[in-house]
């Protein structure tokens, strides 16, 4: 079975069942550490581990090395294991097909390459097939979070509400790392109930109930000018939690989301919601937007976010500070033409 899913590998390690190497990778990080750490704290118990496990990382190490390291024997031990971490930074990785061809058999070779494919065409490939379990770690898109966070809470024994789950994806975005860590510490503190709400969110990671970027969103959805205004002056006296590039960043992606909306032929909210890559509970904000603004007065506030950006970053000479750029920006699309 050369090629692999995330549980048949894990079902297999804890049955003892080994291969010769192990080749992690793609763009979510998130599963290859979980296979590696586990390699790494399972196969050898610990006193194995001294003279039988070794880690090494890509920036720090070439394939002679690796090659070298793999090829040693173990003491006291059925295996010698040898990780390689960040090995998208080893040049010419490929050249370990030399090694692959032939492994030992009671090495245990585990390569990380994060973040990237490797060609499948190349011979490296074929020998990670013939000899070893490959594994490819696919990016989550954030319209697939809000259903993976409520898998992730129902395994563990919770329950988290869909709006929860919305907000969780929008203030984390798709790092699974970073959201399972979240989840992790409001399982801590939901207390008997063993849910997950929206007020427990805002509490975890400090989201305001009245005044976040989602609140912001809806306030200019709907053109509320005292309420966007009133958000406004609030993040401007409180930038540490709210700076202005990640608001500028979340408005953006929120407009252009409008912008694209506006211009759907099938505007059924599931096709919406595939179009658009989010949860169907985001559609409700977006829908009100498409009504407060024209398509020609979307594309004058992305504008106006993209002209804020440049400002921020002090791209035109201008070094004013975040919360007075963001009062302008407000009144600027609030007042758009």
């Amino acid at each position: 079975m050369p090629v692999s899913s995330f549980e048949n590998i894990i079902k297999t390690l804890e049955k003892k069942i080994y291969h010769p190497v192990y080749f992690f990778c793609g763009e979510e990080p998130y599963y290859i550490d979980l296979l590696s750490d586990y390699i790494e704290n399972n196969i050898l118990d610990e006193a194995e581990r001294e003279f039988n496990q070794t880690v090494i990382y890509g920036k720090d190490s070439d394939v002679n090395t690796i090659m070298s390291y793999a090829k040693r024997f173990p003491m006291m031990a059925d295996h010698l294991v040898l990780i390689v971490k960040e090995a998208q930074a080893v040049e010419k990785i490929e050249e370990l097909a030399k090694y692959l061809a032939n492994p030992v058999s009671t090495t245990i070779l585990v390569i990380c390459y994060k973040y990237a494919k490797i060609d499948k065409r190349k011979k490296f490939f074929s020998e990670i097939k013939e000899k070893g379990i490959f594994f490819e770690s696919v990016k989550i898109y954030e319209n697939q979070l809000p259903a993976w966070i409520s898998n992730y809470v129902k395994d563990k024994g919770y329950r988290i509400t869909g709006k929860a789950a919305a907000m969780l994806t929008e203030f984390l975005g798709a790092d699974l790392g970073k959201v399972v860590n979240e989840i992790n510490k409001l399982i801590i503190n939901t207390g008997e109930g063993k849910e997950i709400n929206d007020v427990l969110v805002e509490k975890s990671i400090g989201i305001s109930k009245d005044y976040n970027i989602f609140e912001l969103q809806n306030a200019l959805a709907t053109r509320n000018h005292f309420k966007s205004y009133s958000i406004a002056r609030y993040f401007a006296a409180n930038q540490k939690d709210n700076p202005f590039i990640l608001t500028l960043i979340m408005l953006g992606s929120f407009f252009t989301k409008v912008l694209i909306y506006h211009h759907l032929n099938d505007k059924t909210d599931r096709a919406a919601a595939a179009s658009l890559s989010v949860a169907p509970y985001h559609l409700g904000d977006i829908k009100k937007a498409t009504s407060s603004f024209s398509p020609k007065k979307t594309e004058h506030i992305i504008s106006l976010l993209r002209e804020y950006d440049m400002k921020a970053k002090g791209l035109n000479n201008v070094s004013t500070p975040g919360g007075e750029l963001l009062r302008e920006l407000i009144f600027k699309i609030l007042n758009s033409n």
